[in-house]
């Protein structure tokens, strides 16, 4: 079975990393990338001129409603991936979208609710919990390797995008883009978030995109702290406002011991764990250093391909848009606000091949 794709935003996440795996996966035998559509007329003739799609398309409607597609993959700016998600879901599609799943905790639940009687199959970024480095310290906290967790760091960010106006307007931002990292590997770790207190704001009031200053009007900077209920909290510390950092992207601080993950959470360079027993710090090296951030991409057609469910389940996407819209809300009001959505945990007993195997993708993320 070749599953055929369509893409919604042809941009610089597109012709990159997402191609970089179709590529992979079509030389597999597994996917066939038949069409794509961008309001830019120069995006869509670069992606038909490389790689021989059709772009032809009037709009996105237009693509969503093809007879010959399996999959859409939704990698346009941040507003409208709620809605575009929830019309190729209702037309029958299997759907990957970038994060966030919405920038609108309504959209989002209309998402939800139509991705729970779809035929098809809704994967939304990040796709994080999916690399072996994830999947390694997952499993040692669920068997108590490091004792009952009570605290947590993580953090996140960069110097910002140049290349995109969109991150700095409303409904973009540095928490959407960069925090739901993050966000989404504590919750893994955690479960679901029951308080969040924040402060979020502007720290550089204008940037320069393409050549031109431009004011900013999303948040750029943030500090968040999330309580998951029995005292036990963390911190994300992320904003277009770090220039480098040397430090693990998260800690886990547990009863009996701590776990390290080291790099970036969505480009991982293995983790690290002390035990109290041992008295001592072991170093566990990145098992697959090619591991791309793409995966969700490799995991859904997995998913179609053996008719099972996706480890990420959207429940999990909407509850870290729900704790991310609490964090602005809580920097507006200096309050502390209620989260109350629920999702599993995670599931990684499904039959599944690993990453570093024949169908894996060896293309690291470019900024």
């Amino acid at each position: 079975m070749t599953l055929s794709i369509g893409v919604l935003g042809l941009g610089s996440v597109f012709s990159g990393p997402y191609a970089a795996l179709i590529t992979k996966l079509e030389q597999e035998g597994r996917v066939r990338l038949a069409a794509g559509y961008d309001p830019d007329p120069d995006k869509r003739t670069v992606a038909a001129d490389r790689f021989g799609i059709d772009t032809t398309a009037g709009g996105p409607e237009d693509l969503i409603g093809r007879d010959d597609l399996d999959i859409v993959l939704v990698l346009t700016s941040m507003n409208q991936h709620g809605s575009l998600a929830r019309a190729a879901l209702e037309a029958g599609k299997h759907v990957l979208v970038e994060k966030p799943m919405s920038t609108s905790l309504e959209d989002a639940r209309v998402l939800l609710e139509a991705a729970a009687v779809a035929p098809g199959q809704l994967v939304c970024a990040p796709h994080i919990v999916l690399s072996p480095t994830y999947r390694e310290m997952h499993r040692r906290v669920r068997d108590g390797e490091i004792g009952d967790l009570h605290l947590a760091r993580a953090r996140y960010g960069w110097s910002g995008p140049w290349w995109g106006r969109w991150f700095y307007e409303a409904g973009g931002g540095a928490l959407f883009d960069l925090g739901v990292y993050n966000l989404t590997s504590l919750c893994g770790f955690f479960g679901p978030v029951r308080r969040v207190t924040a402060m979020v704001g502007t720290a550089i009031p204008k940037r320069e995109i393409n050549g031109e200053f431009v004011t900013v009007r999303a948040d750029d900077n943030a500090q968040i702290t999330l309580d998951f209920g029995n005292a036990r909290f963390a911190t994300i510390t992320t904003g277009f406002t770090m220039q480098q950092y040397r430090s693990p992207a998260i800690e886990l601080y547990g009863a009996t011991g701590v776990l390290q993950l080291l790099g970036d959470d969505w480009a991982p360079n293995g983790f690290e764990q002390w035990s109290n027993e041992r008295g001592s710090w072991e170093v566990f090296g990145e098992r697959d250093p090619n591991w791309p951030w793409t995966d969700g991409l490799r995991h859904l057609v997995e998913s179609v391909e053996n008719g099972t469910p996706t480890v990420t389940r959207p429940d999990h996407a909407f509850h870290a848009l729900e704790v991310m819209l609490a964090a602005k809300r809580s920097a507006e009001e200096g309050s502390v606000i209620d989260v109350t959505s629920p999702f599993p945990d995670l599931d990684y007993d499904t039959p599944t091949r690993t990453a570093g195997d024949a169908h894996a993708n060896h293309d690291p993320r470019s900024s």
